[in-house]
This record gives C-alpha cells, sequence and structure tokens, in this order.
C-alpha cells in the first residue's frame, strides 16, 4: 500500500510542457494525453510566446535539428528547404527565425524532451521522470 503511494506521489509532482498552437491537431493530442493521465500541464502557444533560443537548443542538443524541424510540412515545403543541405547549426537558426517550421508539439518533462506527435515518446518522458 506505501508502495501506491509514493510513486502517485511522484508522478503528481511531474509537470509537463508543451509547446505548440491552440490550432494544431497534434498539440491538442499531446494534451489530452496528459490530461487523461492527471498530469499538470504547462502550454506554451508558439503563436503568443516565440520559443526562447535556450528552449530550443534543449531540444536540438537532445534530438537533432532535424527531428524537431516539420520536413512534411506546408512552411517547409513553401521556403523551399527540401532542396538544400544544412549543418544542424544552421538549421537550429532558421527553426529559431521561422517558427512555423517546427514540428509540434515540442514537449518537454524535466530535463527530458519529444517532438512532434508520438505517444511513444510522451510514455518515455513519464517512465523516466
Amino acid at each position: 500500500m506505501a508502495n501506491s503511494k509514493v510513486s502517485t506521489r511522484k508522478i503528481a509532482e511531474v509537470t509537463a510542457q508543451v509547446f505548440g498552437t491552440e490550432d494544431s491537431q497534434a498539440t491538442r493530442a499531446a494534451l489530452r494525453y496528459f490530461k487523461e493521465r492527471r498530469i499538470p500541464v504547462h502550454v506554451v502557444d508558439l503563436r503568443r510566446k516565440p520559443l526562447a533560443a535556450g528552449e530550443l537548443r534543449r531540444f536540438v542538443e537532445q534530438l537533432g535539428a532535424l527531428a524537431v524541424a516539420d520536413t512534411q510540412g506546408k512552411a517547409w515545403r513553401d521556403a523551399g528547404l527540401g532542396y538544400l543541405r544544412m549543418e544542424s547549426d544552421e538549421l537550429a537558426a532558421r527553426l529559431l527565425a521561422d517558427q512555423r517550421l517546427l514540428r509540434l508539439p515540442l514537449v518537454r518533462v524535466g530535463a527530458r524532451v519529444a517532438a512532434g506527435r508520438d505517444e511513444a515518446a510522451w510514455r518515455r518522458l513519464l517512465s523516466g521522470a
């Protein structure tokens, strides 16, 4: 019995931070995923408050710049980036300059991160928290 109380307390202390936009279906899915598991969520709407350089760097360092970029999105195609070869630093600079290129949602739990709609990754974030 005591063991279940400890695990419940540990989960209650975990907070997920979700970076996305209100109209993003993937962002809404992430919010629903964490709320169903009673994980407190702090939402950052990227249309109102852009992602800080240090926060983007955290995602790029852990996942790689290409994993954080939405290479299938309209903004990526419109910018003509499918034909360019860029180093990770150059791509990270583009992502910071034009945040429509980000794969949403960006999710952070503690120091661990995930990009895009990926429930398996979200589950790993919670299990390692």
